[in-house]
């Protein structure tokens, strides 16, 4: 029914649209609906306007069919920290109210390229650099956050307001949403998507990344996106032009080698991760999978201490111009770092970013040995309240190391509300890690003992 397109997941809509069984103004007016009815509670919209995207889904209807590209009609929501040219830019700060710069950053270029319906600017924290969540609220329980820093982007995806958005990853913002919202969140290898036209917290660290309901959709923006391994089939002669390559070689998850890696973190895992990476390992040995269990060696026990250096020093320079330009509407976080009140050193700097790098190639080789490392997505479920959107104790690690990783849903804490649990691979092994994930996601969505209500 027309009533019901909002559920459809970017695959299927991309399908729909381009056999004719629906046209992207339907679409667009089933999400609208969608959202006009639960805005309300979920807030996760910095910034949409409706007439907007009825205009534009009316235009991308008009689009011959010779001419549309991969995610024609796709509704797309956009980290309110990443520019768009036909919308404000706002960073959730009052420095930037209204704020419309009339560019696109280099992510939107290519998803419009694309075909993309743009829906609108998903809610943030300030700059995606501080833990105070926005209005936002989790679609599964109100009460809690949904996470952050890409609090609506996760939230939007999980309540079915849009197929697919863009969040950001500096420490933890697409991981932990990912998980708390029970939906897919997939973090590529460090510089593989271009974050030009983005606010940066950290050079070293940020890296765009995508929501979805299903592997599949991920899938289908690695494409447009180009993401490609060095022995990957997706080999149009355009890269991400036309529609994705059908793989000719499947992964399967009987006799595939596994390792799950608790961290040097994981006396933060509360009972629901416990119970999660527990629950994952059960379920993939009943499949036939080895899994066996690794640690990181003793010489990188402080690869969170490191992450937490360079983001302290790396802070001071991305936000000087908004010290200088409004001190006292900032965050005190950020005040901090421009002023160095943590008094880090630039030797200090130096050595993280030399002891960072120096165990990124070590710990290729550790994950190289296995098709994938199951590793904690989160302490536990999504804590009560919106003003604190939880701990990324266990993602700034990986964040660190610039390794593709994944949210796969699929299990539940002991209140009912999702946990994720991730899997991670060497850097540049973001298509092996999706085909993997996908495989392992259909394993834990239909045993692991969670199912969204909504």
């Amino acid at each position: 029914m027309a009533d019901d397109l909002y559920r459809l997941t970017a695959s299927e809509v991309a399908a729909k649209v381009r056999s004719g069984q629906v046209t992207i103004e339907e679409y667009a007016r089933s999400l609208l609906s969608r959202i006009e009815a639960r805005d309300p509670v979920v807030k996760a919209w910095a910034y949409l306007d409706p007439e907007r995207v009825m205009a534009e889904a009316r235009r991308l209807d008009q689009v011959p069919l010779e001419e549309r590209g991969p995610l024609h009609g796709v509704a797309i929501g956009v980290k309110d920290v990443i520019f768009t040219k036909d919308m404000p830019t706002q960073f959730n700060s009052p420095l930037y109210t209204d704020n419309a710069p009339h560019v696109d950053a280099a992510s939107i270029i290519i998803l419009r390229q694309a075909g993309a319906l743009l829906v609108g600017k998903t809610t943030t924290t300030e700059f995606a650099a501080t833990t105070r969540g926005p209005a936002t609220t989790n679609p599964h329980d109100p009460s809690r956050t949904p996470g952050g820093s890409s609090a609506g982007s996760g939230a939007a995806v999980a309540d079915f307001q849009c197929a697919v958005a863009l969040g950001t990853q500096t420490g933890g913002s697409m991981i932990r949403p990912g998980s708390f919202n029970g939906v897919y969140a997939f973090k590529p290898t460090w510089g593989a998507v271009s974050r030009e036209g983005q606010k940066l917290y950290s050079l070293t660290f940020d890296t765009l990344g995508v929501f979805a309901r299903g592997v599949a959709d991920l899938e289908l923006m690695a494409h447009v996106f180009a993401l490609e391994d060095d022995d990957d089939d997706d080999d149009d002669d355009e890269a991400g032009v036309g529609p994705p390559a059908k793989t000719t070689t499947g992964f399967q998850v009987q006799g595939a080698r596994f390792a799950v890696c608790k961290t040097m973190v994981w006396p933060h895992a509360g009972p629901g991760t416990v119970g999660a990476l527990q629950r994952a390992v059960e379920l993939l040995r009943a499949q036939g999978a080895n899994v066996e269990e690794i640690s990181f060696p003793e010489s990188l026990a402080d690869l969170p201490k490191w992450h937490a250096t360079v983001l302290d020093a790396e802070g001071r320079a991305a936000f000087l111009p908004e010290y200088r330009a409004g001190k006292d509407k900032i965050a005190h976080l950020l005040i901090g770092h421009v002023e160095n009140r943590g008094r880090t050193s630039r030797a200090e700097h130096l050595k993280a970013l030399d002891s960072i790098a120096a165990a990124r190639p070590v710990v290729d080789a550790m994950l190289s040995k296995y098709a994938a490392v199951l590793v904690p997505s989160v302490p536990d479920e999504a804590p009560e309240g919106i003003e604190w959107t939880g701990n990324a104790a266990f993602n700034v690690i990986w964040t660190a190391l610039h390794t593709p990783v994944v949210n796969v849903p699929g299990f539940k804490g002991g209140l009912g509300m999702p946990v994720g649990v991730s899997l991670v691979a060497p850097r540049y092994r973001d298509r092996h890690l999706l085909k993997v994930s996908k495989k392992v996601g259909e394993i834990f969505e239909a045993e692991g003992g969670w199912k969204p209500s909504n």
